[in-house]
């Protein structure tokens, strides 16, 4: 596929109109779409500091333009997807994806290197199948959980028993049924991110009361309907999940469930021969423009490079990554540098428990009282519309005052949230403030981590938008006079740990002892 071209002027006309909320009201409604966007960045003289004439007020309509005008965006991210494609940690593709990631940072002028670190396990998907040999066969459409074991050589054959949503109540309802059993899981369809957030924070404790019930395997029902499978992990350490367990298609799932549920007894052969390996060597892509001040001082603009292979990898989260090269590319064209240095970092490893990033964290862990704020891109490419703040309510003055330019774009909702699952983590319990973008659902949640994650889901208008967010956000922070927040230390970390319930998300997920030890996060 050609790169796709457009007119500068088209485009900054087209995503302005489709970023501002409709009731917006822009001041200077020239006939020239240009200069309305120069004039809604201007919008607030006093943008980024308190006289008007700050470095910040006046590159912002710059990093607007540039990052609406044509670029290297669509061709960089038409590259990873189509012609890279999955990228799972510890595969050939995933060191392609770093390579990718050089080229790019090189051909936008950035400095850039890579940075080693190694992850626990690898892993890779055989020719997973299930057949059903009682009480009525039919083809049976899954794919197996990432990270787990896979079933003994030559398969498993068991009876299937429900366990309903696998609550403690469920599996005391059929007591020592689970026994040497395959466990059937029911999901409700996914509509929310709250449905997904449950259904992430939902695995780790039904996974241990099968365990517990000498369950042999489990089969989760896909939460997507239309056959549509996905891929999962439900480790946060890279560690490999020992119970063997596969994602059926909904429709599949239903109607083995019906059998159930008629009273007939379900017998099925399953075979899931995943191929494990052990650790091995990844690297994070970082590039760099040095500030001119306090170069020594940084912000971090990042995005996981990563994916599941059913997809592409387009919205969960290539679309991000190559917006981070692109911001890089848009604030180096403004031949302007910021008081403080930017990093911009691809991480790897992110599907596997944020491991990209917390190898970097431990590498740089003599810098974390210089490092200003972490701003994580990893939502798709619905509009933006402000940042989760991670519990900090002391830097959301700060923020605004770095998104000042940007005042009629509707990109001011921040929240306070602070949720377990990105690569703003490790960089929170270091104490370091942190922004993830918070994002519309738009078209990710029925395409996350899915065989339909694929690159004509993006919408390369909305990306562009995103990428001026991005870029402005960076940039303010880096050269504001002081910076968005304080290092917290370890007591105020704790504290806030409670007060986000990050500690009860930590805990389900088996963070919480590395955190105690001083392993993850500040150190005691």
């Amino acid at each position: 596929m050609r790169p796709f071209r457009f007119s500068p002027t088209w485009v900054a006309a087209f995503v302005l109109a489709r970023a501002l909320p409709a009731t917006a009201q822009l001041p200077g409604a020239q006939s020239d779409p240009l200069a309305r966007i120069r004039e809604a960045a201007k919008s607030n003289v006093e943008a980024c500091s308190t006289t008007g004439e700050s470095l910040c007020a006046q590159v912002a309509p710059r990093l607007i333009q540039n990052a609406m005008g044509e670029s290297a965006l669509a061709e960089n991210l038409r590259r990873l997807t189509d012609e890279i494609g999955g990228r799972v940690s510890g595969t050939p593709a995933a060191a392609r994806a770093v390579a990718w990631g050089v080229t790019a940072f090189r051909e936008a002028g950035i400095d850039v290197h890579t940075e080693k670190y190694t992850i626990p396990a690898t892993w890779s998907e055989g020719a997973t199948h299930l057949e059903v040999l009682s009480p009525a066969p039919f083809p049976v459409h899954l794919v197996s959980v990432a990270w787990t074991a896979g079933t003994p050589a030559g398969g498993l054959e068991s009876g299937v028993v429900s366990v309903g949503e696998g609550t403690d109540a469920d599996f005391s309802k059929i007591g020592s049924a689970a026994k040497g059993a395959i466990v059937l899981v029911h999901s409700g369809p996914l509509r929310t991110w709250d449905d997904l957030f449950q259904e992430y924070m939902n695995a780790p404790g039904i996974i241990s009361r099968a365990k517990s019930a000498g369950a042999a395997a489990i089969l989760w029902m896909s939460t997507r309907e239309r056959m549509l499978l996905y891929r999962h992990s439900n480790t946060y350490t890279g560690v490999i999940e020992s119970l063997p367990q596969a994602i059926l298609a909904r429709e599949d799932a239903l109607r083995l469930e019906r059998f159930l549920v008629a009273g007939k007894n379900v017998r099925v052969r399953l075979d899931i021969p995943n191929k494990v390996g052990g650790p091995a060597e990844q690297e994070n892509v970082v590039g760099e423009i040095r500030g001119r001040e306090k170069p020594d001082e940084w912000v971090l603009l990042g995005a996981h490079l990563d994916s599941w292979e059913l997809g592409n990898g387009a919205l969960d989260n290539g679309c991000n990554a190559a917006m981070v090269v692109e911001a890089a590319r848009d604030i180096l064209r403004t031949g302007e540098r910021p008081r403080r240095s930017i990093r911009f970092v691809l991480f790897t490893g992110e599907e596997q428990g944020m491991l990209g990033s917390w190898a970097y964290v431990r590498t740089h862990r003599a810098e974390m009282d210089r490092a200003r704020v972490a701003i994580i891109f990893d939502m798709g490419i619905g509009r933006v519309t402000g940042y989760m703040l991670g519990g900090r309510h002391d830097i959301e003055s700060g923020v605004r005052e770095a998104l000042k330019p940007l005042d009629s774009w509707g990109a001011d909702q921040h929240v306070f949230d602070a949720p377990l699952g990105a690569d703003n983590f490790d960089f929170l319990v270091e104490g370091v403030p942190t922004l993830i973008a918070n994002q519309e659902e738009a078209n990710y949640l029925p395409n996350y981590h899915a065989a339909s994650d694929t690159l004509d889901k993006v919408d390369l208008l909305q990306l562009k938008v995103n990428t001026a967010i991005a870029a402005v956000t960076t940039f303010g922070a880096a050269e504001r006079a002081e910076p968005l927040g304080p290092r917290q230390s370890r007591p105020e970390i704790e504290s806030l740990l409670k007060a986000t319930g990050l500690d009860a998300q930590m805990k389900i997920a088996g963070l919480w002892p590395l955190w105690e030890s001083g392993a993850r996060g500040r150190q005691p």
